[in-house]
């Protein structure tokens, strides 16, 4: 048997991982609520802000919680751009064109960074990175703690924008019934882009509290939107609530996984728990039977 606080260590480890799955899987969650199609670009999308901070980091100095301020409203105004002048045009109307555009997207982006950073990994070094907090007996890694908090904070402000702004308002009617939205006179392709920067955001917000703690290279964002799709189907489609408790579901069970198995199948419980919820409650802990 394990000692008590080795398990309490993994449980607050897994948590403060957990948080930070969720704000990525809140993107992914955000664009299937209201286009109800999956975006196959958003692991790539994840990559490249990754990168972004780095770049950031390693070229101007900056540090990458100071970078939040400024990619931010960049990624929101790229995955607006994406959507509004690339995959809403080349889509033409139609759901199954959607997917295949964001897949191209992936590829292209891809690709892109491939040829910019070649393969190598890399990764910053900042004077926080192996600062711990005392807190009993655990020691918590201090960017581990600064990104709990701190997607809790996003995600709180995500819920107060949709619930309490007039683009909230539009983005849940459009995600209920588009037709008749568009009849209301909401501008549906505006909403639409918005859906997707507020998607891209939330990804840079992601990256900046990531990269303190995580390496980076051209394929990354791949392993990140597998665990961000498990947790998108556990917490249930849609559900911006269900994508907070199941990322922090996911994230306790990776870890202790990990401790019990080895860190080399530590995600070997994730996708039991993927097939689980598949088999019990297709629909999710939140998510609304069809």
């Amino acid at each position: 048997m394990l000692q008590i606080d080795i398990l309490l260590s993994a449980l607050a480890n897994g948590l403060m991982t957990g948080a930070v799955y969720a704000l990525i899987a809140l993107g992914l969650t955000l664009v299937y609520g209201v286009l109800h199609v999956i975006n196959f670009a958003h692991g790539a999308t994840l990559t490249a802000a990754m990168f972004a901070v780095w770049a950031a980091h390693d070229g101007l100095g900056i540090d990458p919680y100071l970078a939040i301020l400024i990619l931010t409203p960049l990624f929101f105004a790229l995955g607006y751009a994406l959507q509004r002048f690339v995959i809403g045009p080349a889509s033409h109307g139609s759901d199954s064109n959607i997917l295949l555009v964001t897949l191209g997207l992936s590829i292209v982006i891809e690709n892109a960074l491939l040829a910019a950073f070649r393969s190598d990994t890399r990764s910053i070094d900042v004077p926080y990175g192996f600062s711990v907090i005392e807190l009993g007996n655990l020691f918590l890694p201090l960017p581990k703690v600064i990104a709990f908090f701190a997607s809790f904070l996003v995600a709180a402000l995500l819920w107060g924008l949709m619930a309490h702004t007039d683009i909230g308002k539009a983005i849940r009617a459009v995600s209920r019934e588009k037709t008749g939205a568009a009849l209301s006179g909401i501008p549906v392709e505006h909403v639409y882009a918005v859906t997707f920067g507020l998607g891209a955001a939330c990804l840079a917000v992601a990256a900046c509290l990531l990269m303190p703690t995580f390496l980076v290279n051209p394929r990354v964002g791949n392993a990140f939107v597998l665990v961000a799709f498990t947790i998108v189907v556990l917490g249930g489609m849609g559900s911006v609530p269900g994508a907070l408790i199941g990322g922090l579901i996911i994230g306790v069970v990776e870890s202790l996984s990990g401790l019990y198995f080895g860190e080399s199948l530590g995600q070997i419980g994730i996708f039991l728990i993927f097939i689980l919820v598949l088999l019990v409650r297709p629909a999710g802990l939140f998510g609304a039977r069809a």
